[in-house]
């Protein structure tokens, strides 16, 4: 058996605007099957940076996620148009805007895609070497962020104990973590 792409039949934006867009498509399905309302949410790419110190710390941010009406710690990320700003210019960006750390070097682990069963968007994951508090936070309207310092060996019991439960931040973690046992003598 091999699979097959839906076939997009028509396509229109149920909703358009700067914040949020959605769009309802009429698919047929490789079985014949025809669904007239699959919603898709276009959504801006992500640069997620997992910042870590000298000292062998994560920077992270706590702030106010009105989706879930949570106060979270995670990561620092943020949107951008890859149209318009390449991945690692908006990583160091949102590093520099969240938080006031700067990486002497950022590295593409890898990019993922956020949600793909209804979103289109994709999450590029850096690791940040080197990071020091040298640059200026320059927070959005809606954001208040607290910068938050947590030891390397501290963090794995901070998702266990659900205190970090975002899931694109516990991913970058766990792919920072590999990323660095795998590439041992270049972080020694």
């Amino acid at each position: 058996m091999s699979l097959k792409k839906w076939k997009i039949l028509q396509s229109e934006f149920v909703i358009n605007n700067q914040w949020c867009q959605v769009r309802q498509d009429k698919v047929e399905l490789p079985n014949g099957t025809i669904i007239d309302d699959y919603f898709v949410n276009i959504r801006p790419e992500i640069a997620l940076v997992l910042p870590i110190t000298p000292q062998n710390e994560i920077v992270f941010v706590r702030q106010y996620r009105h989706g879930v009406q949570e106060i979270l710690l995670e990561l620092p990320a943020g949107a951008f148009n890859p149209e318009k700003e390449a991945s690692i210019t908006a990583a160091k960006r949102e590093l520099e805007e969240e938080t006031g750390y700067i990486a002497q070097e950022l590295i593409l682990m890898k990019t993922i895609y956020d949600n793909p069963v209804k979103d289109d968007n994709k999450i590029h994951i850096f690791l940040g070497l080197n990071v020091q508090r040298t640059g200026q936070i320059n927070l959005d309207v809606t954001e208040e962020i607290e910068v938050f310092l947590v030891p390397i060996k501290d963090v794995i019991d901070k998702i266990m104990s659900g205190e970090i439960c975002v899931a694109g931040t516990i991913a970058t973690i766990f792919m920072g973590l590999e990323f660095m046992k795998q590439f041992q003598s270049r972080f020694v």
